[in-house]
């Protein structure tokens, strides 16, 4: 089992900043990609952005320039610093993980609980 929990949501307004973390944690022998997703109100769940294990990363159009994905191998965490947020930026964001179980060397793929971003003035 790999558990992943987020942190770091809450209300602020446009223009401000969150970051959020995302911590993983369980049997694991290696995360291959990190990422996350949101999804606001009758909409489906979106990509935001991932970071593989050789750093490489991908952002969906709506945020780049003002979201930064980053991870801490060491600490199995991945972050999400977003920046300018605007008002439809307002979803639950969460966290996914993939790579492999250690002991059964099988493969995972995780998702976490969620944590609320509000944007409104």
């Amino acid at each position: 089992q790999v558990r992943l929990v987020e942190s770091g949501g809450g209300l602020v307004r446009p223009g401000g900043s969150l970051r959020l973390s995302c911590a993983a944690s369980g049997n694991i022998f290696r995360i291959d990609a990190m990422a996350w997703y949101r999804q606001a109100p009758g909409k489906q769940r979106e990509f935001v952005a991932s970071v593989r294990g050789d750093g490489s990363m991908n952002y969906a159009d709506s945020v780049k320039g003002r979201f930064t994905i980053s991870r801490d191998n060491a600490k199995n965490t991945v972050y999400l610093q977003m920046n300018s947020l605007k008002p439809e930026d307002t979803a639950a964001y969460f966290c996914n993980a993939d790579g492999l179980m250690s002991f059964t060397n099988r493969p995972f793929q995780s998702w976490g609980q969620g944590t609320q971003v509000t944007v409104s003035s």
